[in-house]
C-alpha cells in the first residue's frame, strides 16, 4: 500500500502558523511537509521551470539520494557545499569519491584551492548561470547540500554590501585573540541584535563580518538584508528536507562517520594539505569544521592517542552544533518536505513526489 499523502497540520485558536516546529510533530514521520500555502500561491509559478532543492543536516544521506535519483530522472547535480568547493579537502568533507562522481557529475565540487576564498554571492551567480545551462538542454537542476546561507542566497538573493577590508579585519582578528570571539559577539549584539541572534558566539566568520559591515557602512547587515530587491529566481522549486527522525540517530551518524573518515586518514589528508599549500588558521578552508579542529591539534603537538580523542570529541560537538544550526534554518523553509530516509516507503515516497512534480511541467 503507497504511504498516505502529508496529513497537514491542525492548528487551534492559540496556535500561531510560525510555530512550524510544533505542527511538524503532528505529521507522519515518512513525510512532513511545512505549513501549506495560501489559496492561489503555487499559481504564479506554474510555468516556471522545474529545480529540486534537496537539503538537511550534515551525515543525513542527501549525497546519496540525489545520486539514486539522477539514475532515475533527468537531473543534473549542483553540491551546496561551501566545503566541498576545495580541491584536496576530500576525507574531512565527506567528498564523493571519484567514482559516485564519475557516474553522477556535480557541479560546483573541486572549483577552488584551499587558499582562496568562495562567497556566497559567488556561489549564487555560478549557480544560477549553471541551472540556465541544464534547463536549457531539457535537464532539471538539483541542488544538494547542507550550506543554508548558499540556498538562501540563490533563491532569496543578496544585499548590496561593502567589500572586505583587510585592515579593519586583522584588527579584529587581533581582538578576538586578546577577548575571544564570544565578546565580539556581544559588540555585534549592541549594534545588531538581529544579526546576533542568527549567529553562534563561535562562529567566527560571520561575526567578522557582520561587524565588518557596520563598521564600513555605517548600517547595520540585518537592515541592508531586509533592504534587499526582491531576488531573480525564474524556477519553480520542489524542496525536499532529509533528516532522522530521532536526534539521537543523528548524533549517531555524525559520530560514525568521522570514525570512518579517522580510518581513512583524515589526519593525513590535513598534513598533507599543510605541507602543499600555504595555509593559515583563519583561511575560510581551515575553519571547516573537522579541519580546524584537526589544525589545533597539530599546532599544539599532540597527536597522541589522548590528542586525537580530544579532537574527535570536539570535531564531534562541533559537527552537532552545526546540524542543530542547520535545522533552525530549514524549520524556517516555507513549503518544505520533510522525510527519514530510515522510515519505511521514504524514498519511495520522495520518488513518486519528483514524477509528480516533473510531470506538472
Amino acid at each position: 500500500m503507497e504511504p498516505q499523502a502529508t496529513r497537514r497540520p491542525r492548528l487551534g485558536k492559540s496556535s500561531k502558523a510560525s510555530d512550524t516546529r510544533g505542527a511538524r510533530r503532528l505529521i507522519p514521520a515518512v513525510e512532513r511537509s511545512r505549513l501549506p500555502q495560501k489559496a492561489g500561491a503555487g499559481k504564479r509559478d506554474s510555468f516556471l521551470p522545474p529545480c529540486i532543492l534537496l537539503m538537511g543536516p550534515t551525515a543525513s544521506g542527501k549525497t546519496g539520494l540525489a545520486v539514486r535519483l539522477r539514475e532515475e530522472f533527468p537531473i543534473e547535480l549542483i553540491s551546496v557545499d561551501s566545503a566541498l568547493v576545495y580541491r584536496g579537502m576530500d576525507i574531512g568533507t565527506a567528498k564523493p569519491d571519484a567514482a559516485t562522481l564519475a557516474a553522477a557529475p556535480h557541479a560546483l565540487i573541486d572549483i577552488r584551492d584551499p587558499t582562496q576564498s568562495y562567497s556566497a554571492a559567488e556561489f549564487r551567480r555560478d549557480a544560477l548561470e549553471l541551472m540556465a545551462v541544464y534547463t536549457a538542454r531539457g535537464r532539471v537542476p538539483l541542488l544538494v547540500g547542507g550550506t543554508m546561507l548558499y540556498f538562501r542566497a540563490l533563491t532569496q538573493g543578496l544585499a548590496e554590501l561593502p567589500s572586505a577590508d583587510p585592515e579593519f579585519r586583522r584588527r579584529l582578528e587581533d581582538d578576538a585573540t586578546q577577548q575571544g570571539w564570544p565578546a565580539l559577539h556581544q559588540r555585534l549584539k549592541a549594534i545588531d541584535a538581529s544579526s546576533a541572534a542568527r549567529i553562534h558566539p563561535n562562529d567566527s566568520q560571520r561575526i567578522q563580518r557582520a561587524l565588518e559591515v557596520y563598521e564600513l557602512s555605517g548600517k547595520t547587515l540585518s537592515a541592508l538584508q531586509s533592504a534587499a530587491a526582491e531576488p531573480d529566481f525564474p524556477w519553480r522549486s520542489l524542496k525536499l528536507v532529509v533528516c532522522p527522525d530521532s536526534r539521537a540517530m543523528l548524533h549517531e551518524r555524525i559520530a560514525l562517520r568521522f570514525e570512518l573518515m579517522h580510518k581513512a586518514g583524515f589526519i593525513e589528508e590535513i598534513q598533507g594539505l599543510r605541507d602543499r599549500y600555504p595555509l593559515k588558521a583563519n583561511m575560510p578552508s581551515m575553519r571547516c569544521v573537522g579541519y580546524r579542529q584537526a589544525w589545533a591539534m597539530l599546532e599544539a603537538g599532540v597527536d597522541t592517542a589522548a590528542g586525537m580523542a580530544e579532537m574527535t570529541e570536539k570535531t564531534n560537538a562541533a559537527t552537532r552544533q552545526l546540524a542543530k544550526r542547520q535545522l533552525t534554518w530549514l524549520r524556517q523553509v516555507k513549503d518544505a518536505l520533510w522525510y527519514d530516509l530510515g522510515a519505511d516507503g521514504a524514498e519511495a515516497l520522495i520518488r513518486r513526489r519528483v514524477a509528480i512534480f516533473l510531470e506538472k511541467g
